[in-house]
């Protein structure tokens, strides 16, 4: 059947490495703009806007007029199940592209990822709706999104990398690790920032005859249990940067340290301003664009103390990737 694949593949013209790139790109952008619009889904009570899976209506994929179902409510979660279309579009192509070109194993092992992780992510999603939004749930679905974003983000960094070179790590291996500690106090956050929104005001939905399932714990312990984790990152964070200028790490990874450290910086003054300003809807979705801003960065900054660098007498322009492509069967 890959064969099959591979050779339908080969009847396209040959992608450049920009092309490849931009392809890589456009899947960071959609797997990140999805989380962002299903944020919006949330905020506005259109979870179930759409309320069965995977038919928009029992007996219809489009939303139909239903007197229980506002008609922006339908709206809107119809159009945020419209954008996985693009979502695996984008992958479809990235896919295409790798393939055509006869990138190495690596990069296609993760181009093949997004449309697989895609399929889990939608079935999550009709879970989630067939059960009613119960808030465990909501908050796999949003951890699986910041997920895939990482992994699209090593994707881009594999693909821009030369197949004929080789990984060298740019600083020592504790700083690696201080960095995964760093990956790893940033999934708790994440996940205690599911937990925060399971028992936050924002339930996805507002029917009264059958409520969201809401997580039975004081907000204002988890909200708590949230910002120290986000501390303890950002402490980790600081600690890695200091620890980067000791070693004189390269400029590039110096960079990649302080957009981090922006970021999560501005994260944690729109958490604060959304705890005393009652968590208005505006807020909540820029808070998840900025989580998955987070990862995003995180993963940048991670792979970049190990790249692939090019060998001696190797380029990184389109002409060795094309080469490789024609002199493969």
């Amino acid at each position: 059947m890959y064969r099959l694949f591979v050779r339908l593949v080969d009847r396209l013209p040959l992608p450049s490495l920009r092309f490849q790139t931009l392809a890589a790109l456009a899947v960071v952008l959609t797997q990140a703009g999805i989380a962002v619009t299903g944020s919006v889904v949330r905020v506005t009570a259109s979870g179930l806007g759409c309320p069965t899976w995977p038919q928009c209506f029992p007996g219809s994929f489009t939303p139909v007029q239903h007197d229980e179902v506002e008609a922006i409510h339908r709206a809107v979660e119809f159009g945020n199940r419209m954008l996985t279309f693009l979502v695996v579009l984008t992958a479809a192509v990235i896919v295409i592209a790798v393939t055509r070109a006869r990138r190495r194993y690596e990069v296609r092992f993760y181009a093949w990822l997004m449309p697989v992780s895609t399929v889990v992510q939608a079935v999550m999603g009709g879970i989630t709706v067939l059960t009613g939004l119960l808030w465990w749930t909501v908050a796999i679905h949003m951890l699986l999104s910041m997920g895939m974003v990482w992994l699209s983000v090593l994707l881009l960094e594999k693909v821009r990398e030369p197949d004929d070179g080789e990984a060298v790590a740019v600083v020592p291996a504790p700083l690696r690790w201080l960095a995964a500690l760093s990956a790893a106090l940033m999934t708790g956050v994440l996940i205690a920032g599911t937990m925060v929104t399971g028992a936050g005001p924002h339930a996805g939905d507002k029917s009264i005859d059958k409520p969201v399932p809401r997580l039975k714990i004081e907000i204002t312990t988890l909200v708590h249990l949230h910002a120290d984790l986000l501390i303890a990152y950002l402490s980790v964070l600081v600690a890695l940067g200091f620890a980067l200028f000791a070693v004189g790490a390269p400029a590039r990874l110096k960079k990649r340290l302080y957009v981090v450290v922006g970021i999560v910086t501005a994260q944690a003054f729109v958490g604060v301003t959304q705890y005393v300003t009652d968590i208005p809807a505006a807020l909540v979705v820029i808070h998840v664009a900025g989580a998955g801003a987070t990862v995003a960065a995180t993963a940048a900054l991670w792979v970049a103390m190990r790249p692939r660098q090019a060998t001696t007498g190797s380029t990184s322009s389109d002409q060795p990737v094309e080469a490789a492509a024609a002199s493969q069967p």
